[in-house]
């Protein structure tokens, strides 16, 4: 019941807000229902780590005599990634409290009903129930930036659902091909799944399949093109939802369903996906080089990083999903608290582009200070999160193919060349913005946004001083 009540409270909320009036209320209701949800998080943590003996916490059937369950667990991944989504939820919506939107109550009841989502598909164990979350999470963050979006959003987000739509498609069709070969009686059940009896074709194709689903999501390199124009165009908060946790969503799926259902497909065709993923990782490195704007900057460093994670994971050594499942978290908190920041620079300034940018540490400097904690844990400096997952990945893709560790490697090497400069330019020298002299005010950090940043800065220590907690966790 602990899980199930876990997804019902943000969608208890979400139906709430969804009737509120009232700005004020609306944001107090949303923040409260997802801080609540982060506390029942915990005590699911607490439960797992220290009495449960069992990942699956709750089953009841659905749909009778059709193998659909309502099932729900957690499992170490499943819970990391769980405590991932309901702890970064309430600093987005608390990064939105100053910010005035068009109906405020669809707004953050959107939010609060893709948090459900995306909990949904961390913690459910039957097939076509993970589909379900699945697509409402496409679902919610599609009305998010094409509602909310900016220039252009309905040919941006249009893209962005026919990418991830047709990729969902692939994935119930893969779905749906197991039940029918799972055991009689048929089954959606995970565990059916895994004992599905396919020939050597029938398990590539179900890889071709699922692989596509989930590398659109993540996105892997060519299936990447929705992905900077969408982040670029979401509002603040969508693109942190979309950036911090829903692209998590493919790394799992990988996890969960792609390679314990096809072991031999995997083994056979996990070179191609690194070669990929690798290539990723140069062209999105070389393209954020070229950026003026700094929501397609950090897109694009994006790119690169779940490149490095899905190469990392297709080495399918054993710590190998160690590293990917810490990575993500990372990389999560990290690039959630640079487009937040990200986020209050474009409200101060009214501007994106670095050209028009520069020396914001002379009259901000708690923003400047912030800036450079969470850029170095982007940049996987030692004592971070970022750098925990990254030596992992890269140390399994070092004892696979030193050629595919030293590519793979140039990662972190671009990721700081890029993101320092991007610092130097906003942050220090001269004031340039148009009209705005060197005596000209831009308004510090305010109390409620230095909040909103201080634990993210205290995960980026944390799991980069302590990381033994969170991997003990994910081999539980």
């Amino acid at each position: 019941m602990i899980t199930l009540v876990l997804i019902g409270l943000p969608l208890l909320f979400a139906l709430v807000v969804f009737i509120l009036r009232g700005e004020k209320t609306i944001r107090l209701t949303a923040l409260l229902g997802s801080l609540i949800t982060f506390g029942w998080a915990v005590v699911a943590w607490v439960n797992y780590a220290h009495f449960c003996k069992c990942s699956v916490l709750f089953k009841t059937a659905w749909l009778a005599g059709s193998g659909v369950s309502l099932q729900f667990g957690m499992d170490g991944i499943s819970l990391l990634l769980v405590m991932l989504t309901t702890f970064l939820v309430p600093v987005i919506i608390g990064s939105a409290w100053k910010h005035l939107y068009l109906k405020p109550a669809a707004f953050f009841g959107l939010i609060l009903l893709l948090e459900t989502a995306f909990l949904g598909v961390f913690t459910a164990f039957d097939g076509l129930v993970f589909y379900i979350f699945w697509e409402l999470a496409l679902i919610c963050s599609w009305f998010i930036c094409a509602v909310w979006g900016g220039k252009d959003r309905i040919r941006i987000t249009f893209k962005f659902f026919i990418f991830t739509f047709t990729g969902s498609l692939l994935i119930l069709a893969a779905l749906l091909f197991l039940y029918f070969r799972s055991p009689a009686p048929h089954s959606f059940d995970y565990r059916w799944l895994y004992d599905a009896q396919l020939t050597t074709w029938e398990q590539r194709w179900i890889f071709a399949a699922m692989v596509i689903g989930f590398a659109v999501k993540i996105p892997v390199f060519p299936l990447h093109t929705w992905q900077p124009e969408t982040y670029t165009t979401a509002p603040a908060q969508g693109t942190m939802l979309l950036a911090g946790i829903m692209g998590k969503m493919g790394i799992y799926g990988t996890i969960r369903w792609l390679i314990p259902v096809v072991p031999e497909a995997v083994a056979e065709l996990s070179q191609p996906v690194i070669i990929l993923a690798i290539t990723g990782i140069l062209y999105a490195s070389l393209i954020a080089l070229r950026q003026d704007d700094l929501k397609r900057l950090v897109a694009y460093s994006s790119i690169a990083h779940m490149g490095l994670i899905t190469a990392g994971l297709f080495t399918l050594r054993p710590e190998a999903t160690d590293g990917a499942v810490i990575q993500m978290v990372s990389h999560g908190i990290n690039v959630v608290g640079l487009f937040c920041l990200l986020g209050f620079i474009e409200a101060r300034t009214g501007t994106r582009s670095m050209a028009d940018l520069g020396g914001l540490a002379n009259q901000a400097p708690w923003l400047a200070a912030f800036f450079m904690v969470i850029l170095l844990g982007f940049i996987s400096l030692p004592m971070t999160n970022g750098f925990v997952g990254e030596f992992i990945l890269l140390l399994n893709l070092f004892e696979t193919n030193i050629l595919f560790a030293a590519v793979a490697g140039l990662t972190i090497i671009f990721s700081a060349v890029y993101m320092l400069w991007m610092y130097q330019r906003v942050m220090l020298g001269d004031p340039v913005l148009p009209g705005r002299s060197a005596g000209s005010p831009i308004r510090d950090l305010s109390p409620a946004e230095v909040l909103v940043l201080i634990p993210l800065v205290i995960m980026i220590f944390w799991i980069g001083i302590a990381p033994g907690m969170f991997l003990k966790l994910i081999t539980l």
